[in-house]
């Protein structure tokens, strides 16, 4: 039926549905948790069950990841709405580049695609603790640029009310979670599909063999693995059976920093980002992680 189209075009869409259908139940998830936290999250709960001190804060949304397992597909949403609530800058950020790592689904599968090897899952959740950490103390302490947009404090106000006004209506939380889970899912997924869009066009003309050449060099290597990375788009449950494939390639060096930089950036999850954040902000926090995980893979 489309054979009249170049093979090119054909890889593209393949890739391009793939990354969608595998992404959007996380999405979906994500925004749903987020209806939960507008719904039942209010600043006064946030306060009780966070410490005062920034650090201890920043670790304990460090480890909250282990015990809330999301996908980094869903994690912008979910952020962005406990930001919202009053979760403090450091800890929200700190628990978003955790997250989809150290959670226990990530981890079995890391064990398992490296052929029941802990080392791996080891490494790769020690280095997104020490990113976290930097990252949380970076916020907390040196940063001074704005990271929510304005527009989205404003929409959040509008959805308080919209939700209390339904719960009247209608007499239930319920109902008030899924009707800011699928707004959200709705807001969000748009990015997304331009995301998938961007990352299967890039796997498909990005010049892949020519990148796997330049191994040579430990360095290099793990620089292209970041590119890769970035532009594959894998979630985190499945980039481990990537990483394990390239492992007689790159070396162990270069695959720890596929492992640990992926989940925090690729190309679906900056275009969520983008709806969230000032985009300066988001420069400053790719190239923080680009840094901290290319001297972490470095030192291995």
């Amino acid at each position: 039926m489309f054979n009249f189209l170049p093979h090119s075009v054909l890889q593209m869409s393949a890739i391009f549905l793939s990354i969608v259908i595998e992404a959007i139940p996380f999405v979906l998830l994500g925004c749903i948790i987020s209806g939960a936290l507008q719904v039942f999250l209010t600043p006064e709960r946030v306060r009780k069950i966070l410490p005062n001190n920034k650090f201890l804060a920043i670790l304990v949304g460090s480890f909250l990841g282990f015990f809330f397992p999301s996908c980094e597909c869903g994690i912008v949403p979910i952020v962005t709405q406990f930001i919202r609530k009053g979760v403090p800058e450091h800890t929200a950020f700190a628990f978003m580049v955790t997250a989809p790592i150290i959670n226990p689904i990530v981890l079995f599968s890391t064990y398992i695609a490296f052929g029941n090897s802990v080392k791996f899952a080891l490494l790769r959740g020690i280095g997104s603790l020490i990113v976290a950490l930097i990252i949380g103390s970076w916020i907390a302490y040196f940063n001074r640029t704005p990271i929510l947009k304005t527009a989205l404090h404003d929409h959040s106000h509008s959805h308080h009310h919209h939700d209390k006004a339904k719960r009247e209506s209608f007499g239930g939380n319920v109902w008030s979670v899924l009707v800011h889970g699928i707004d959200e899912f709705f807001d969000t997924g748009r990015y997304l599909i331009i995301g998938a869009l961007i990352a299967s066009s890039m796997q498909v003309y990005l010049p892949t063999q020519f990148m796997m050449q330049l191994t040579s060099s430990k360095i290099v290597g793990i620089l292209v693995m970041l590119i890769l990375a970035f532009t594959m788009s894998l979630c985190s449950e499945a980039d481990a059976f990537v990483g394990s494939s390239l492992l007689s390639l790159f070396g162990t060096n270069a695959i720890v920093a596929f492992l640990v930089f992926g989940p925090m950036v690729d190309i679906k999850n900056l275009m969520m980002m983008k709806r969230s954040f000032h985009g300066k902000f988001i420069l400053q926090l790719i190239a923080l992680i680009s840094v901290i995980v290319t001297i972490y893979a470095l030192v291995l």
